[in-house]
């Protein structure tokens, strides 16, 4: 487990000046904001061409959120605090042997003999600074970003550890750049180093505290979204993102495009582990053995096209990765999200040649005359990839169905049910249904 003493000092001495404030600074305190969060999470795996057992937990989250306004002044301060605790409700009757902190379906962690814990908590403290139209934040951070992009698919978050500067002082251009240290799985209360997928990992001794990262988001118009990130794992690999979002309001309809590029590549010795393990493809673990092991090269294309009309949207897209090896993102199959067009419920399509086909639809029944209800369904396909000299294949179907009390008593909870199935010839045919509620209680 990795100390983040830096983050922690600053964030206690933001602390104790708040409450040294003089009552002129109240803003700190006017503009503060608290939220319970309550999710209630319930899944179940199916592996169909292993011997692997049917996977299934179920537990209750709670999340409380602080966030501070700042101190007046040309120069002002806050803080942010986030307190987080799960508790297991069921472990499918087998004490919570439903996978490890290796293994994507993992809610709890596990004890050393090999059950799942009753229960899992941590804390986290972001000191923040503002001047002008720039925050400055250390401490606890869940960046939404192509380069370092948090995971949200489990009864708690991905937390990271680190700094970041964000800046808004031109019109229509937000600049970012940040150092990442530690990563806080979202079925852990440690915090761990940073690594890649076939590189041994933390446990291993095979991980970094060094994630730097910068970019730019730059508004041409109202329509058009231009995007160029910079991200580098230290002993692993760099990684270049450029991107393009534009909308376009047409007679009947709109239509978005979305085009994204990243380039990566190896960087210092942990960088030529990086080649595959024994896993699943298409999931965030490595497949069954590449053509070229060692080191990072990818050049991961995809565009995708979605018409709304409506309550409709139709989508369709093509992603393709080229060069030697997969797709590398930080803490691969751990719950990170990488910033993909196929970032699919099970599946993540990002091994070494593979080619992927995307098309979804999805309806908003507020259209019909039914608010708050949603459903939506996506197909992957994808094939030619590079494994062991094989040309191998593999498919996704997700469905996804979201509805939100409008009025009354349960105004605002939110029910979520998540259905995917996974098919393919080098990987675990596996059928996954996730049951989520979700409800919010604003305190301040």
């Amino acid at each position: 487990m990795y100390k983040t003493p830096l983050a922690r000092r600053m964030a206690l001495s933001a602390l104790g000046a708040a409450l040294a404030m003089p009552a002129a600074e109240a803003a700190f305190l006017e503009d503060s904001k608290a939220t319970l969060k309550m999710r209630n999470f319930y899944i179940n795996q199916d592996t169909r061409n292993q011997s692997a057992p049917r996977a299934e937990e179920w537990g209750q989250g709670f999340i409380l959120d602080y966030q501070s306004g700042f101190t007046e002044g040309p120069v002002g301060f806050g803080l942010d605090l986030t307190g987080q605790y799960a508790v297991r409700l069921d472990a499918g009757g087998r004490e919570g042997k439903a996978g490890s902190t290796r293994e994507p379906g993992s809610v709890f962690p596990l004890e050393s003999n090999g059950k799942a814990r009753r229960d899992f908590s941590r804390l986290g403290a972001t000191a923040k600074m503002r001047y002008s139209k720039t925050v400055a934040q250390v401490g606890t951070l869940m960046p939404k970003l192509p380069v370092v992009n948090y995971g949200d698919g489990r009864l708690l978050p991905q937390m990271f550890q680190g700094a970041q500067v964000t800046s808004k002082e031109i019109k229509n251009l937000t600049l970012i750049a940040g150092k990442i240290e530690h990563s806080t799985e979202r079925n852990s209360s440690n915090s761990d180093g940073l690594s890649i997928a076939g590189a041994g990992g933390p446990d291993e001794g095979r991980a970094s505290n060094k994630l730097y990262y910068a970019g730019a988001d730059y508004k041409v118009t109202d329509d058009l979204l231009l995007q160029y990130y910079y991200g580098n794992l230290r002993d692993f690999y760099t990684q270049h993102f450029v991107g393009l979002v534009h909308n376009w309001a047409l007679p009947v309809g709109s239509l978005q495009t979305d085009l994204r590029y990243f380039e990566s590549n190896s960087d210092g010795e942990n960088s030529h582990s990086s080649g595959r393990a024994d896993g699943y493809v298409g999931s965030g673990y490595w497949g069954a053995g590449s053509s070229h092991k060692g080191e990072v090269d990818s050049h991961l294309w995809s565009g995708q096209f979605t018409y709304s009309l409506a309550g409709h949207e139709l989508s369709a897209g093509y992603q393709k990765v080229n060069g030697n090896s997969d797709h590398p993102y930080i803490n691969q199959g751990n719950g990170s999200s990488p910033y993909l067009l196929t970032n699919a419920q099970l599946g993540k399509f990002v091994n070494e040649g593979e080619s992927t086909w995307v098309a979804s639809y999805a309806y908003d029944f507020a259209k019909a005359g039914l608010p708050g209800l949603k459903a939506g369904v996506t197909y992957y396909s994808g094939d030619s990839i590079d494994a062991a000299g094989n040309d191998h294949k593999e498919w996704e179907r997700d469905f996804r169905l979201d509805y939100a009390v409008q009025s009354g008593l349960f105004k605002g909870v939110g029910f979520t049910w998540r259905s995917a199935m996974a098919r393919g010839n080098d990987t675990r045919d596996r059928d996954e249904n996730r049951l989520i509620v979700n409800y919010s209680i604003p305190l301040l």
